[in-house]
């Protein structure tokens, strides 16, 4: 009698009491593990319902992600809501005028999406950057008056806290939407050249203005001049850090900037 498996897994007789059946087991074995898939889908990070092959359920993305967009009439340029009736531009770009040109959010930063906001930048989860990105692409595709940009960028992260966390969550929710839009992607068309902490949301607009000021530099002018600059984060707060990084590719050059996030934090008092 054979101890050993013929496909060295070392199952022993119950998979290979003569060599002729363990291999004709192989096929068997694959297509079980293949089903696995079907047979157990994975859960909703949401609700915990069945997702298949999904991060969240059709469900939840319905609610949670479709239906924001479909609800919320929102400023072109800061992805600010806007009051019933109005249109264009809000309150606050209209008096001071962002660097930024556009800005185009997939979901609110609110319960639960804001969870896993939180997984993917601290916690790990590096499956929902594809989530993020595919939901942002469909954002953008159905975005009203959506300008495509030439190249997408996504916001960087100074040496250490990229160290820290080993990877940048900007630019791995920046891959799946660079294929969806069929756009090219270039991580270094700017660098962190300053470390700066997480603000609190307590920080005033003006607070969070001045620390991100000099934050960022551009390596390659011609990287930037005539160019369209689509510019990638997973949230937008006060938009500080997406001013401070349009000013500088304005300065450079860029024609026009859109800013591109996965959540937009409620409305604060600029």
């Amino acid at each position: 009698m054979q101890t050993g498996s013929p496909d060295g897994t070392g199952h022993g007789a119950g998979w290979g009491w003569t060599g002729k059946l363990g291999r004709a087991a192989l096929p068997l074995r694959r297509v079980l593990a293949r089903a696995g898939t079907w047979l157990l889908p994975g859960e909703c990070a949401l609700c915990g319902g069945i997702a298949g092959g999904a991060v969240v359920c059709a469900a939840c993305h319905h609610h949670y992600i479709e239906g924001w967009l479909a609800r919320c009439l929102r400023c072109r340029q800061c992805a600010n809501p806007l009051p019933p009736g109005a249109t264009g531009l809000c309150g606050y770009c209209l008096r001071t005028m962002p660097a930024f040109d556009a800005t185009v959010a997939a979901a609110a930063y609110a319960l639960p999406l804001d969870r896993l906001v939180l997984q993917l930048k601290f916690g790990g989860r590096l499956a929902l950057a594809r989530l993020f990105g595919d939901a942002l692409a469909g954002a953008a595709l159905d975005a009203p008056g959506f300008i495509q940009p030439d190249v997408l960028c996504p916001v960087p992260l100074g040496p250490r806290r990229l160290v820290e966390r080993g990877y940048n969550q900007a630019l791995e929710m920046a891959r799946p939407l660079a294929r969806r839009l069929a756009i090219p992607l270039q991580a270094q068309l700017v660098i962190r050249v300053k470390e700066t902490a997480a603000l609190s949301r307590t920080a005033t607009p003006a607070e969070r203005r001045a620390y991100i000021k000099g934050a960022f530099a551009a390596p390659q002018r011609a990287w930037i001049d005539g160019r369209h600059i689509g510019l990638v984060d997973d949230v937008m707060t006060s938009g500080a850090t997406m001013n401070e990084l349009a000013a500088l590719l304005k300065r450079y050059g860029a024609t026009r900037v859109t800013c591109l996030v996965f959540a937009r934090t409620p409305p604060h008092d600029e």
